[in-house]
């Protein structure tokens, strides 16, 4: 389902999706938290694990004994710090300057300590060079997994497409559901987001959630590069690991398959 979303328009939390409210089935609360200068936000969550990703401005992190001042100016050239906490982890945001902050939760009973994410402590892979002719080479940073997190219910990345190019390709699906949060490296910028036999525009600050089973490939329009901000929920007894290429499409990882024109 395609959300517009134009959170850029309002100072305050804008909600997208609701653990027990709106798109209920993604299980997560998801929303987008823009705090002006000087601007302070506390947050405490009795029951839900949360994760704080910095998309554009300058804040102040304080949790438990810690404080941290952190800046970002672009989400497509800087690579995101993130702060992932366990429920009862009392979380203050002050932003120095304007500020977008991306807020991922769920409920987790687990209790553990909190980490602190800065850029060169989670994996970023370049995937699909070399194959199909370049047209689906794209960065994807994931932050935390169940790789690295296993405590955790939630996995939160962000990938970037190219301009002309595609992203979750070739196409695959998953149990867990999926939230996509997307923005453009020029605010008229666009792209195609796919989820099944369903083809939705994307647009700057729109959401597109993705229920668990139905692939769910993008493409960015030439001329302009697409950011997602991709959040999973883990499943009961069934935690999100890896993807489930669709096999029709599957000759495509091969280097010497042949695209047309065959060279």
């Amino acid at each position: 389902m395609l959300i517009k979303n134009k959170i850029n328009l309002e100072t305050g939390y804008s909600s997208i999706t609701e653990v027990d409210g709106k798109y209920s089935t993604m299980l997560m609360d998801v929303g987008v938290l823009k705090l002006k200068a000087g601007q302070s936000k506390e947050i405490l969550e009795p029951a839900k694990e949360s994760a704080y990703l910095l998309l554009t401005g300058k804040i102040s992190l304080a949790w438990e004994n810690n404080q941290q001042e952190i800046e970002r100016n672009s989400c497509f050239d800087e690579e995101p710090t993130v702060l992932h906490v366990s429920r009862e982890t009392k979380v203050r945001i002050t932003a120095v300057r304007e500020s977008e902050i991306l807020i991922q939760k769920t409920r987790n009973k687990k209790d553990f300590a909190a980490v602190f994410y800065l850029p060169g402590d989670y994996r970023v892979d370049t995937f699909g060079e070399g194959l199909m002719n370049g047209t689906a080479t794209r960065i994807v940073r994931t932050v935390f997994d169940y790789e690295n997190a296993p405590y955790s219910n939630m996995v939160l990345g962000e990938s970037l497409t190219y301009p002309g190019k595609w992203s979750s390709y070739p196409p695959h699906t998953h149990a867990q559901p999926e939230v996509y949060y997307y923005r453009f490296n020029k605010e008229q910028g666009f792209g195609c987001a796919f989820v099944g036999d369903q083809i939705n525009k994307v647009t700057h600050n729109d959401t597109v959630t993705i229920p668990g089973g139905l692939a769910h490939p993008q493409t960015a329009a030439p001329g302009y590069a697409m950011y997602i901000c991709w959040m999973i929920r883990h499943l009961e007894e069934n935690p999100w690991i890896d993807r489930v290429d669709e096999p029709e499409h599957k000759w495509l990882y091969n280097p010497a398959a042949k695209i047309w024109p065959a060279e």
